[in-house]
């Protein structure tokens, strides 16, 4: 006997997931916020790097997540601003020969990462917000300097058009 669940019974069992998404992106009072309450609000970082005049955390929301959240800190330890890293702009600064490390500090980590054949280096995929199913690719070197970098069109993508086209 297979059992079917009403809507209303889905909403029900759906609604304990809710408050999980409000940590997605920093919070909109975030100034001033210790590290210890950013970290509390949006979760462990995956990176913390030391800048100059204090320290950055990176919260990348992937694989499937279309923004990695830099939250820069003073001195002091306190959040002095956010910003989201997988913007147009910041891809157009990518440029043949610089090194995997530098495309890190600018991009944070990659959503997916792909094999070359042949043990010609890697492909970092990046998913970000667009108007079209693309992703925002960089080619790496086995010396770990970039290759190439443009655009290209996810898997989940290109699944959905071949479906389309019978």
């Amino acid at each position: 006997m297979r059992h079917r669940l009403s809507p209303w019974s889905c909403l029900l069992l759906c609604l304990p997931l809710l408050p999980s998404c409000s940590s997605y992106s920093p919070p909109d009072a975030l100034a001033s916020m210790s590290r210890e309450e950013v970290v509390a609000r949006m979760g462990p970082p995956d990176t913390e790097r030391r800048m100059d005049a204090g320290s950055r955390l990176e919260f990348p929301r992937g694989p499937y997540g279309k923004h990695t959240w830099f939250v820069y800190f003073d001195a002091a330890g306190r959040a002095s601003r956010a910003e989201q890293v997988l913007t147009e702009r910041n891809f157009s600064r990518i440029d043949v020969g610089m090194t995997q490390e530098e495309v890190r500090q600018l991009l944070g980590r990659p959503g997916e990462v792909q094999m070359l054949g042949r043990g010609r280096g890697v492909v970092w995929s990046y998913r970000y917000e667009n108007s079209f199913c693309n992703w925002f690719q960089v080619e790496l070197s086995l010396q770990q300097k970039v290759r190439s970098a443009g655009y290209g069109q996810p898997p989940e993508c290109q699944a959905r058009d071949d479906r389309s086209d019978r």
